[in-house]
């Protein structure tokens, strides 16, 4: 019999994985990973890790006669998510902190964890699925249910890591899962699915950015592509690659943020037509479903959470370093954003453009 570390945290998902696995020797924890003077002065009943979802999950543990424990990760997550962000904000990138999450939380001090508590396993709410091959070899494969496929935030997993994971949500859908719930009475089943990021649940980025920080950032000069100046910019935290909406430039025809100039701290503004490329590199590259690339690879690869997968070729241009050329121009390829290469179903790894 397994003994199964269950990641918790009070939604819907993580309580139907952990009902899933009851005739196991289960242990139910919860990951603490800020504190309230983190969020201020934002609400925290719209965050994640709230004392609801605490109670949630206890309540779930408590049902199913599980054990609970809350880890406090505070330190850890402030230093690989929180910091991070920051830094890439102010490099002019556009991070994704739900995969460094996953990446230095979940899979490597909540696994840590496991094994301090003689855990064999690892069990976590992603819709996704691992699946050995025939040479033994662990593959990440993407969520039966595409609408819910989260495989894409969980690329940066090692062997390792796979080998001690269990994802049994990968085979249903949402519905599935909510009915499921529903029939075990869990004060959850109803419950809405977390949209944000945990830490700025209002969407405004730069404003946590300055209280994480305690700094404020310089205005600079808005440009075209020829570097004639449109007018001032606010710090380009507040921008991402694509936007158009809070820019407060008036223009004959619509503009959109094509580039993040951290060295001049300027921000170039084009027509949509700017933002449409081929190419792009990747550094920190992860494979999982080879160790390197001998030759280049045909993929389809996603380029942002919500992007359906798109064909391309695929080069290893060094350690840890990829190059890519999609069959057709992207919309918006995005510095500090992953990358994920797929051979169908299969996740070959990932990395981030830049």
């Amino acid at each position: 019999m397994k003994k199964i570390l269950v990641a918790m945290s009070g939604g819907v998902d993580s309580s139907v994985v952990a009902h899933l696995l009851r005739n196991h020797d289960c242990i139910g924890a919860m990951m603490k990973l800020y504190t309230n003077d983190d969020l201020a002065p934002v609400s925290n009943n719209k965050t994640c890790c709230s004392l609801d979802d605490v109670e949630d999950a206890r309540q779930v543990a408590a049902a199913i006669d599980m054990p609970f424990y809350i880890f406090n990760f505070t330190d850890s997550f402030a230093e690989t998510v929180m910091d991070r962000f920051v830094q890439a904000y102010e490099r002019g990138h556009t991070p994704n902190p739900c995969i460094d999450c996953n990446r230095f939380l979940k899979f490597e001090r909540f696994l840590n964890r496991a094994t301090e508590l003689e855990c064999t396993h690892i069990a976590t709410g992603h819709y996704a699925r691992i699946e050995p091959d025939a040479n033994g070899r662990f593959l990440l494969k993407m969520g039966l249910d595409i609408t819910k496929d989260q495989s894409y935030v969980l690329y940066a997993m090692t062997q390792q890591q796979l080998a001690r994971t269990l994802l049994p949500l990968g085979r249903l859908t949402k519905e599935n899962v909510r009915q499921i719930a529903a029939a075990q009475g869990f004060v959850n089943a109803k419950k809405r699915d977390s949209q944000d990021i945990c830490f700025a649940p209002d969407g405004d980025y730069a404003a946590f950015i300055k209280r994480h920080t305690g700094r404020e950032v310089s205005p600079g000069r808005f440009i075209d592509k020829n570097g004639k100046t449109l007018g001032e910019h606010k710090g380009i935290i507040h921008y991402t690659i694509g936007q158009r909406k809070g820019l407060g430039i008036s223009a004959p025809r619509p503009l959109f943020v094509t580039k993040l100039n951290r060295q001049d701290n300027t921000v170039t503004l084009g027509e949509s037509e700017a933002l449409f490329t081929k190419t792009l590199e990747a550094s920190d590259v992860n494979f999982i479903a080879v160790d390197r690339l001998d030759a280049p690879m045909r993929v389809q690869a996603k380029i942002r959470y919500s992007h359906t997968p798109q064909p391309a070729m695929l080069w290893q241009m060094g350690e840890g370093r990829v190059r890519l050329e999609f069959d057709t121009p992207q919309r918006a390829i995005t510095p500090g954003q992953a990358v994920v290469f797929y051979d169908g179903e299969i996740v070959v790894g990932g990395g981030t453009i830049g």
